[in-house]
Protein backbone atom coordinates (compact mmCIF):
# COMPACT_ATOMS: atom_id res chain seq x y z
CA UNK A 1 0.00 0.00 0.00
CA UNK A 2 3.09 2.19 0.77
CA UNK A 3 4.69 1.20 -2.11
CA UNK A 4 1.48 2.35 -4.53
CA UNK A 5 0.76 5.65 -2.46
CA UNK A 6 4.18 6.47 -3.27
CA UNK A 7 3.77 6.08 -6.74
CA UNK A 8 0.33 7.56 -6.64
CA UNK A 9 2.27 10.91 -5.64
CA UNK A 10 4.89 10.81 -8.13
CA UNK A 11 2.46 10.88 -10.70
CA UNK A 12 0.61 13.87 -8.73
CA UNK A 13 3.48 15.88 -8.71
CA UNK A 14 5.12 15.12 -11.95
CA UNK A 15 1.74 15.37 -14.28
CA UNK A 16 0.69 18.23 -12.61
CA UNK A 17 4.07 19.78 -12.94
CA UNK A 18 4.47 18.40 -16.45
CA UNK A 19 0.93 19.83 -17.18
CA UNK A 20 1.53 23.05 -15.73
CA UNK A 21 4.76 24.08 -17.94
CA UNK A 22 2.81 23.19 -20.90
CA UNK A 23 0.44 25.63 -20.21
CA UNK A 24 3.07 28.73 -19.10
CA UNK A 25 5.51 27.88 -22.56
CA UNK A 26 2.06 27.75 -24.59
CA UNK A 27 0.99 31.26 -23.13
CA UNK A 28 5.12 32.58 -22.95
CA UNK A 29 5.51 32.11 -26.57
CA UNK A 30 1.66 33.01 -27.86
CA UNK A 31 2.55 36.52 -26.00
CA UNK A 32 5.26 37.06 -27.76
CA UNK A 33 7.08 35.17 -30.72
CA UNK A 34 10.32 37.55 -31.34
CA UNK A 35 11.08 37.55 -27.43
CA UNK A 36 10.44 33.85 -26.15
CA UNK A 37 13.08 31.83 -24.87
CA UNK A 38 12.71 28.66 -22.64
CA UNK A 39 12.20 29.14 -19.20
CA UNK A 40 12.94 26.35 -16.72
CA UNK A 41 10.07 27.32 -14.32
CA UNK A 42 7.26 30.07 -15.14
CA UNK A 43 6.22 32.20 -12.11
CA UNK A 44 2.47 31.48 -10.92
CA UNK A 45 0.14 34.59 -11.56
CA UNK A 46 -0.41 35.44 -7.92
CA UNK A 47 1.75 33.30 -6.11
CA UNK A 48 4.98 33.31 -7.92
CA UNK A 49 6.65 30.47 -6.06
CA UNK A 50 3.77 28.35 -4.69
CA UNK A 51 4.49 26.13 -7.41
CA UNK A 52 8.42 25.69 -6.36
CA UNK A 53 7.33 25.38 -2.93
CA UNK A 54 5.07 22.85 -3.35
CA UNK A 55 7.57 21.05 -5.35
CA UNK A 56 10.28 21.29 -2.43
CA UNK A 57 7.87 20.02 -0.46
CA UNK A 58 7.43 17.16 -2.20
CA UNK A 59 11.14 16.23 -3.26
CA UNK A 60 11.66 16.56 0.43
CA UNK A 61 9.14 14.04 1.46
CA UNK A 62 9.62 11.48 -1.20
CA UNK A 63 13.56 11.68 -0.12
CA UNK A 64 12.63 10.96 3.65
CA UNK A 65 11.08 7.78 2.43
CA UNK A 66 14.03 6.62 0.35
CA UNK A 67 16.15 6.83 3.27
CA UNK A 68 13.82 5.11 5.43
CA UNK A 69 13.52 2.53 3.16
CA UNK A 70 17.56 2.37 2.88
CA UNK A 71 17.53 2.45 6.61
CA UNK A 72 15.25 -0.43 6.47
CA UNK A 73 17.55 -2.75 3.76
CA UNK A 74 20.49 -5.17 4.87
CA UNK A 75 23.79 -3.03 4.50
CA UNK A 76 25.78 -2.91 1.39
CA UNK A 77 22.63 -4.40 -0.25
CA UNK A 78 21.43 -3.56 -4.07
CA UNK A 79 17.90 -2.21 -2.21
CA UNK A 80 20.10 -0.40 -0.16
CA UNK A 81 22.26 1.52 -2.46
CA UNK A 82 19.06 2.02 -5.25
CA UNK A 83 17.80 3.81 -2.21
CA UNK A 84 20.67 6.14 -1.65
CA UNK A 85 21.20 6.80 -5.38
CA UNK A 86 17.38 7.85 -5.36
CA UNK A 87 18.25 9.85 -2.53
CA UNK A 88 21.00 11.73 -4.49
CA UNK A 89 18.64 12.22 -7.49
CA UNK A 90 15.61 14.16 -4.93
CA UNK A 91 18.59 16.32 -3.35
CA UNK A 92 19.84 17.32 -7.29
CA UNK A 93 16.16 18.39 -7.56
CA UNK A 94 15.87 19.93 -4.77
CA UNK A 95 18.13 22.27 -4.92
CA UNK A 96 17.46 23.17 -8.48
CA UNK A 97 13.80 24.31 -7.22
CA UNK A 98 15.56 25.93 -4.33
CA UNK A 99 17.89 28.12 -6.49
CA UNK A 100 14.77 29.00 -8.49
CA UNK A 101 13.45 30.39 -5.41
CA UNK A 102 16.24 32.40 -3.74
CA UNK A 103 18.32 33.15 -6.71
CA UNK A 104 17.58 31.98 -10.44
CA UNK A 105 20.39 30.66 -12.42
CA UNK A 106 20.59 31.57 -16.12
CA UNK A 107 17.83 29.29 -17.85
CA UNK A 108 20.94 27.52 -19.52
CA UNK A 109 22.97 26.62 -16.71
CA UNK A 110 18.99 25.34 -14.99
CA UNK A 111 18.09 22.98 -17.89
CA UNK A 112 22.11 21.82 -17.84
CA UNK A 113 21.49 20.88 -13.95
CA UNK A 114 18.12 19.34 -15.07
CA UNK A 115 19.41 17.62 -17.60
CA UNK A 116 22.19 15.51 -14.74
CA UNK A 117 19.39 14.73 -12.51
CA UNK A 118 17.10 13.00 -15.32
CA UNK A 119 20.47 11.29 -16.17
CA UNK A 120 21.19 9.99 -13.37
CA UNK A 121 17.62 9.38 -13.03
CA UNK A 122 17.77 7.29 -15.72
CA UNK A 123 21.23 5.35 -14.99
CA UNK A 124 18.78 4.26 -11.39
CA UNK A 125 15.92 2.93 -13.01
CA UNK A 126 17.78 0.91 -15.75
CA UNK A 127 19.59 -1.07 -12.83
CA UNK A 128 16.97 -3.82 -12.40
CA UNK A 129 16.91 -7.70 -12.72
CA UNK A 130 14.56 -9.97 -15.20
CA UNK A 131 11.42 -9.42 -13.28
CA UNK A 132 8.06 -7.50 -13.79
CA UNK A 133 9.69 -4.13 -11.99
CA UNK A 134 12.47 -4.33 -14.67
CA UNK A 135 10.10 -4.07 -17.46
CA UNK A 136 8.27 -0.80 -16.22
CA UNK A 137 11.77 0.53 -14.86
CA UNK A 138 13.46 -0.01 -18.47
CA UNK A 139 10.49 2.30 -19.94
CA UNK A 140 11.09 4.91 -16.93
CA UNK A 141 14.57 5.00 -17.42
CA UNK A 142 13.82 5.78 -21.51
CA UNK A 143 11.57 8.42 -20.57
CA UNK A 144 13.95 10.17 -17.94
CA UNK A 145 16.99 9.60 -20.97
CA UNK A 146 14.51 11.63 -23.46
CA UNK A 147 14.09 14.68 -20.84
CA UNK A 148 17.37 14.87 -20.01
CA UNK A 149 18.14 15.23 -23.82
CA UNK A 150 15.52 17.78 -24.08
CA UNK A 151 16.89 19.86 -21.38
CA UNK A 152 20.72 19.40 -23.43
CA UNK A 153 19.08 20.65 -26.69
CA UNK A 154 17.31 23.50 -24.85
CA UNK A 155 20.65 24.27 -23.65
CA UNK A 156 22.02 24.74 -27.24
CA UNK A 157 18.69 26.01 -28.58
CA UNK A 158 16.67 27.71 -25.99
CA UNK A 159 14.24 29.49 -28.28
CA UNK A 160 12.91 26.82 -29.30
CA UNK A 161 9.34 26.13 -28.66
CA UNK A 162 9.08 22.58 -29.79
CA UNK A 163 11.76 21.62 -27.40
CA UNK A 164 10.58 23.07 -24.16
CA UNK A 165 7.20 21.75 -25.02
CA UNK A 166 8.17 18.17 -25.49
CA UNK A 167 10.62 18.53 -22.37
CA UNK A 168 7.30 19.66 -20.50
CA UNK A 169 5.16 16.64 -22.06
CA UNK A 170 7.99 14.07 -21.17
CA UNK A 171 7.57 15.10 -17.44
CA UNK A 172 3.93 14.87 -17.67
CA UNK A 173 4.32 11.02 -19.20
CA UNK A 174 7.03 10.34 -16.82
CA UNK A 175 4.15 11.27 -14.02
CA UNK A 176 1.54 8.53 -16.10
CA UNK A 177 4.43 6.05 -16.22
CA UNK A 178 4.46 6.26 -12.59
CA UNK A 179 1.09 5.73 -11.87
CA UNK A 180 0.87 3.31 -14.47
CA UNK A 181 3.76 1.16 -13.05
CA UNK A 182 1.95 1.18 -9.38
CA UNK A 183 -0.97 -0.13 -11.03
CA UNK A 184 1.07 -2.78 -12.82
CA UNK A 185 2.79 -3.70 -9.83
CA UNK A 186 0.55 -3.44 -6.43
CA UNK A 187 -3.42 -3.75 -7.90
CA UNK A 188 -4.50 -7.30 -8.48
CA UNK A 189 -6.84 -5.67 -11.46
CA UNK A 190 -3.73 -4.27 -13.30
CA UNK A 191 -1.33 -7.03 -12.92
CA UNK A 192 -0.23 -8.49 -16.40
CA UNK A 193 -2.03 -12.24 -17.13
CA UNK A 194 0.53 -14.88 -16.05
CA UNK A 195 2.34 -12.61 -13.27
CA UNK A 196 1.36 -12.64 -9.49
CA UNK A 197 2.74 -10.84 -6.32
CA UNK A 198 4.83 -12.25 -3.83
CA UNK A 199 3.68 -12.47 -0.35
CA UNK A 200 7.01 -11.23 1.38
CA UNK A 201 6.63 -7.98 2.16
CA UNK A 202 9.12 -5.56 -0.64
CA UNK A 203 9.30 -8.61 -3.25
CA UNK A 204 8.94 -8.07 -6.12
CA UNK A 205 6.13 -9.12 -9.04
CA UNK A 206 7.15 -11.74 -11.11
CA UNK A 207 6.28 -13.52 -14.05
CA UNK A 208 6.57 -17.24 -14.15
CA UNK A 209 7.01 -18.31 -18.16
CA UNK A 210 9.16 -16.36 -20.41
CA UNK A 211 5.58 -16.70 -22.74
CA UNK A 212 4.26 -14.23 -19.76
CA UNK A 213 7.07 -12.00 -19.54
CA UNK A 214 6.69 -11.42 -23.16
CA UNK A 215 3.02 -10.63 -22.96
CA UNK A 216 3.92 -8.21 -20.64
CA UNK A 217 6.10 -6.68 -21.78
CA UNK A 218 3.66 -5.98 -25.20
CA UNK A 219 0.89 -5.02 -22.60
CA UNK A 220 3.31 -2.17 -21.11
CA UNK A 221 4.27 -1.20 -24.39
CA UNK A 222 0.74 -0.83 -25.58
CA UNK A 223 0.31 1.14 -22.20
CA UNK A 224 2.99 3.76 -22.79
CA UNK A 225 1.87 4.22 -26.64
CA UNK A 226 -1.56 5.06 -25.19
CA UNK A 227 -0.11 7.48 -22.35
CA UNK A 228 2.04 9.35 -25.03
CA UNK A 229 -1.17 9.79 -27.16
CA UNK A 230 -3.18 11.35 -23.54
CA UNK A 231 -0.15 13.30 -23.51
CA UNK A 232 -0.04 14.54 -26.74
CA UNK A 233 -3.57 15.28 -26.52
CA UNK A 234 -3.29 17.56 -23.74
CA UNK A 235 -0.95 19.33 -24.98
CA UNK A 236 -2.90 20.17 -28.15
CA UNK A 237 -5.71 20.94 -26.17
CA UNK A 238 -4.07 23.62 -24.18
CA UNK A 239 -2.43 24.87 -27.17
CA UNK A 240 -5.80 25.47 -28.51
CA UNK A 241 -7.31 26.76 -25.85
CA UNK A 242 -4.59 28.85 -25.12
CA UNK A 243 -3.91 30.18 -28.33
CA UNK A 244 -8.06 31.24 -28.98
CA UNK A 245 -8.29 34.26 -26.99
CA UNK A 246 -4.60 35.32 -28.70
CA UNK A 247 -6.15 34.69 -32.20
CA UNK A 248 -9.49 36.70 -31.60
CA UNK A 249 -8.27 40.63 -32.31
CA UNK A 250 -9.26 42.16 -35.34
CA UNK A 251 -7.88 41.20 -38.65
CA UNK A 252 -5.64 43.82 -39.83
CA UNK A 253 -6.72 45.97 -42.91
CA UNK A 254 -5.35 44.56 -46.50
CA UNK A 255 -3.38 46.31 -49.05
CA UNK A 256 -6.54 46.63 -51.23
CA UNK A 257 -8.85 47.64 -48.61
CA UNK A 258 -6.14 50.45 -47.93
CA UNK A 259 -6.29 51.45 -51.66
CA UNK A 260 -9.66 51.66 -52.03
CA UNK A 261 -10.19 53.80 -48.62
CA UNK A 262 -7.34 55.97 -50.19
CA UNK A 263 -9.41 56.31 -53.66
CA UNK A 264 -12.76 57.15 -51.37
CA UNK A 265 -10.66 59.94 -49.46
CA UNK A 266 -9.25 61.86 -52.63
CA UNK A 267 -12.78 61.58 -54.00
CA UNK A 268 -13.99 63.39 -51.86
CA UNK A 269 -11.05 65.89 -51.27
CA UNK A 270 -11.68 66.72 -54.85
CA UNK A 271 -15.35 67.65 -54.09
CA UNK A 272 -14.90 69.52 -51.52
CA UNK A 273 -11.85 71.71 -53.50
CA UNK A 274 -14.03 71.92 -56.65
CA UNK A 275 -17.16 73.10 -54.18
CA UNK A 276 -14.75 75.71 -52.90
Amino acid sequence: MAAMLSHALSFAALFSGGVYHIIAACKSHLRSHRDYAAQPFHPLPGARRLPLLLAMAALALAALRQAAAAAAAPPSSAARLAAAQSIVVLLLFFLLALSLVLRPLPPDLSFLFAALAFALRSTRLALASDDLPALCDRISSAVAASSSALCLALVVFPRSFALELAMAASVALQGLWSLQTGLSLYADAFIPEGCHRQLEPGAPTLCDLAESRLRAAVALNLALSVHAAVVAVVAAVVYLTVARPAGSYEALPSASSIADSDHVQMKIVGKSAMQA
